[in-house]
């Protein structure tokens, strides 16, 4: 990956996180496509203000811890994680881009 898309793509997260600390849900976005690019839902973040004026993002304590679901949280994550990299995989075949994602065309380093 070129640095110019690495760079975009981090800034692209960046903004989701910004957008999820604030409580809201990014637009066309839901909570399993945000957990196939492993980023929090709104509410287990939070956007804070420190006294200097800079803003940090901190996870939000849960108050008391749920229970485990039955079948485990890993199979959940890796068909989240199959989900996204099938997804990337038909964009990159020519699947339809996001109107708004940034497409690289410089040639591949080798």
């Amino acid at each position: 990956m070129c640095m110019a898309c690495e760079e975009a793509e981090l800034y692209y997260r960046w903004q989701l996180l910004e957008l999820i600390a604030r409580g809201e849900m990014p637009a066309g976005m839901t909570e399993d496509d945000l957990r196939a690019m492993e980023l929090p839902v709104p509410g287990e973040v939070e956007l804070i203000e420190k006294p200097d004026g800079s803003l940090v993002i901190r996870k939000v304590e849960a108050k008391e811890a749920a229970p485990a679901p039955a079948g485990g949280s890993t199979g959940t994550k890796a068909k989240a994680a199959a989900r996204a990299k099938a997804k990337k995989a038909a964009a990159a075949k020519g699947g339809k881009a996001k109107a708004d994602a940034f497409v690289c065309d410089s040639p591949e380093d080798v």
